[in-house]
């Protein structure tokens, strides 16, 4: 197996799929232009509250709203922002092969640690297209991690096609979005080199508990500190610590697995003092009704906080 497979610990941990701020801006697309400066204290606030890194260019950074110039100027804001100091993986989705190894190779250029891959976007891949996406963006050389979420995809990683993925060189493991905590022994019998990643908030501490390596998260751009807590006690086995922390806040952290999940996470941020701010088309504000129970549950978890 490549030796890649053994550098996994550095895209384990709790990497946060970082928000996107905008301002408004008439002359950019929708009215709104990137905020690199507040994007780059985001991404260094949350390493500093002892994230183990940050994602760039994923669907809560509203990565298919920007066009190619923002996005890439995104990627290295956060590798910049970050300094070493954390783990940069770059979201490098693309429709087919031909777009997703570009923004591999432009994020190994920038000096990303990894990269964060979906299956073909748009249209629904069958298992040897899939396997022929994934084995072009690895041919690029960074380690892949790649991700699973069958809702927005239409195409479902299962744990028997993870197995022929996971033979991939550089492909080191899998960000699980299929909100099935089943799946996480699974993939780790038929493919024991390749480390699952929690990826939906809601499941998160489950899937630490059946042996997830990490924790590709939402919810940590709004409680960071609390967020690396959860996972350090779930790693150490304190269940009853873990839990206890965990409870209150699970009614947020649902959201992270809604449509409305980039709203109700920077709606969440501006209720805990950050920045959260507009999103871009084709996504609004929230309607009323989600407004008053994203801030209900929030309250529940601020509270429990002690905030």
């Amino acid at each position: 197996m490549n030796a890649t497979r053994s550098q996994i610990s550095g895209l384990g941990g709790v990497i946060v799929a970082t928000a996107l701020p905008f301002y408004e801006k008439a002359s950019a697309p929708a009215g709104l232009a990137v905020d690199h400066d507040r994007y780059a204290e985001h991404c260094a606030w949350l390493v500093a509250n002892g994230c183990h890194g940050v994602g760039p260019n994923g669907s809560l950074g509203e990565y298919s709203s920007l066009t190619d110039e923002e996005r890439r100027a995104v990627a290295r804001t956060a590798i910049e922002a970050v300094g070493g100091g954390g783990t940069v993986v770059v979201g490098v989705h693309g429709v087919g092969a031909h777009q997703a190894v570009r923004w591999a190779e432009a994020a190994a250029e920038d000096g990303a640690d990894g990269v964060l891959c979906l299956p073909p976007t748009m249209y629904r891949a069958n298992r040897g297209e899939v396997l022929a996406h994934f084995e072009a963006v690895a041919r690029v050389g960074l380690p892949v991690m790649v991700y699973n979420n069958p809702i927005d995809t239409k195409v479902d990683l299962t744990p028997d096609l993870l197995a022929e993925i996971a033979a991939i060189d550089n492909v080191v493991a899998v960000k699980e979005f299929s909100g099935d905590v089943r799946r996480v022994l699974e993939i780790r019998e038929r493919a024991p080199g390749l480390e699952v990643v929690c990826g939906a908030d809601d499941v998160v501490l489950e899937g630490l508990l059946m042996g997830a390596a990490g924790w590709f998260a939402g919810f940590p751009n709004v409680f960071p500190a609390e967020s690396v807590r959860l996972f350090q006690l779930a790693a150490a086995g304190r269940l009853d610590e873990a839990r206890a922390l965990y409870e209150p806040l699970v009614a947020a952290f649902r959201w992270d697995s809604r449509t409305e999940f980039v709203q109700a996470i920077k709606a969440s941020m501006e209720l805990v003092g950050r920045y959260g701010g507009p999103c871009r088309p084709p996504r609004g504000p929230l309607v009323p009704a989600h407004r008053e129970q994203v801030a209900a549950d929030m309250a529940r978890a601020v509270a429990a906080l002690g905030r």
